[in-house]
């Protein structure tokens, strides 16, 4: 083939990883140690809130843990494994001298990568007689993969979902009531910390931290099981499928040597830990490998944040964990970008950037934007808003490469797809 298209690597069904690996196995360190001084405690917080498997699984011990055959049945079902693409068309496009893949989250059923974990959490819900869940969501993906994966195992779903995104992004809330969720905004009038915020601010845009406190909150006051779609640990750890997927994938690609550089956008980390801890044995070994995430200007974390103590929500009911932060009482500009309004960073991901494991780089909404229609225009993929981000950073990196006379091979992850953010496209481009 004289002019080839873009390449598809992919696994079969058998293929798929039976274990899950922990994101804590290989790190050097231990992650700091929490400030939990409320009373009720975090901690007892969450013993009574969350289930019970996943209080487990936020232990580091052991590395590996065997993925449930129903749970991998459903991964199968919901589109896992994920293709692994060779971007030629991107890559002649840009005279890139780089190898681009990009790791393909978007086809599974929800369009996000986050239904991998909602798979799991829902499974082991069932598995403890849990009827009902209830959790945030940002820009609305992981609201949408865990009302599907409720309604697989049968339990009742309630979501909160930031105000501004809910407004943006009104078919992403249609998906979730389509499935039997309930979907409210936050700052809500149901909940004692919604109805503080609006009164504070009537106009509150919410965010991922308001949210998270509603969704507490409630869970606290029934019997509802609260389940987190990043941050914690055993959430990256049924993310760890991409980077074990992608490891594979790579090898059918012929990049024996594995990556140069990985890339994904960030905010509480799951899918930026998923993809890129898998790969963390190969970089400490001495591998030169650059681990890149993307994260928005409206929330600028890791790149202008303070590395403190915080918590993640303004109720309190989360402890106080040391990560790059801008501040508890900092509220995000409403822009399109939802998965990625977080005032502060998850404590991994974090750990990652102060020690140098990680490099950071943020991009306004109008640079992530156009870099998605780029991608839309070359390979006929549209992404999230999240994800456009880490196509911005690889669109950097690729030009960098090129000045450099390097050919490096670059993996991004495309966490989500953009089919339902076209309006958003529309008010930042057109």
């Amino acid at each position: 083939m004289s002019n080839p298209t873009s390449i598809d690597y992919t696994l079969n069904a058998q293929q798929l990883p039976t274990r899950w690996r922990h994101p804590l196995a290989d790190l050097p360190w231990p992650l700091p140690p929490v400030r939990d001084p409320n009373k009720p405690s975090a901690a007892e917080i969450m013993r009574r809130v969350r289930p019970a498997a996943m209080l487990r699984q936020n232990q580091a011990d052991p590395a590996w843990v065997d993925i449930p055959e129903p749970v991998r049945e459903r991964l199968i079902q919901i589109g896992r494994p994920t293709p692994l693409r060779r971007a030629l068309r991107l890559e002649r496009a840009l005279g890139s001298t780089a190898r681009i893949y990009l790791k393909r989250e978007d086809q599974l059923l929800s369009g996000s990568f986050k239904l991998s974990s909602a798979v799991a959490q829902a499974y082991y819900c069932q598995q403890e007689e849990r009827t009902q869940v209830v959790s945030e969501t940002g820009a609305g993906q992981w609201g949408m993969s865990l009302a599907l994966a409720s309604r697989m195992f049968g339990l009742g779903c309630q979501i909160f979902m930031a105000r501004c995104s809910l407004q943006q992004k009104p078919y992403r809330s249609h998906y979730m009531q389509l499935l039997g969720a309930q979907v409210q905004p936050s700052p809500s009038l149901s909940t004692r910390i919604g109805r503080e915020l609006l009164k504070e601010r009537p106009d509150h845009p919410g965010s991922i931290g308001s949210a998270i406190s509603e969704s507490i909150e409630t869970a606290l006051g029934g019997s509802a099981a609260y389940l987190s779609g990043s941050n914690a640990n055993h959430v990256h750890l049924h993310q760890s499928l991409l980077g074990l997927e992608t490891q594979a994938q790579l090898q059918l690609a012929g990049e024996s040597d594995g990556p140069d550089e990985l890339i994904a956008c960030v905010s509480g980390g799951s899918n930026l830990c998923g993809f890129m801890l898998p790969f963390l044995r190969h970089k400490l070994s001495g591998r030169p490998l650059r681990m890149l995430g993307a994260e928005s200007t409206a929330a600028p974390r890791l790149t202008q944040g303070v590395y403190e103590y915080c918590g993640s929500d303004p109720a309190g009911y989360t402890p106080q964990v040391l990560a790059y932060s801008m501040g508890r009482s900092f509220v995000p500009e409403p822009v399109h970008v939802g998965g990625l309004r977080q005032h502060n960073s998850s404590p991994l991901v974090s750990l990652l950037r102060h020690h140098g494991l990680l490099d950071a780089v943020a991009y306004d909404e109008q640079e992530a934007f156009a870099a998605g229609r780029l991608l839309l225009q070359t390979e006929g993929l549209l992404v999230a808003p999240e994800s456009a981000h880490a196509v911005a950073a690889a669109l950097a990196s690729v030009q960098t490469a090129r000045e450099q006379q390097r050919q490096p091979c670059i993996v991004v992850l495309v966490s989500g797809s953009g089919m339902l953010d076209l309006d958003s496209y529309k008010q930042v481009l057109l």
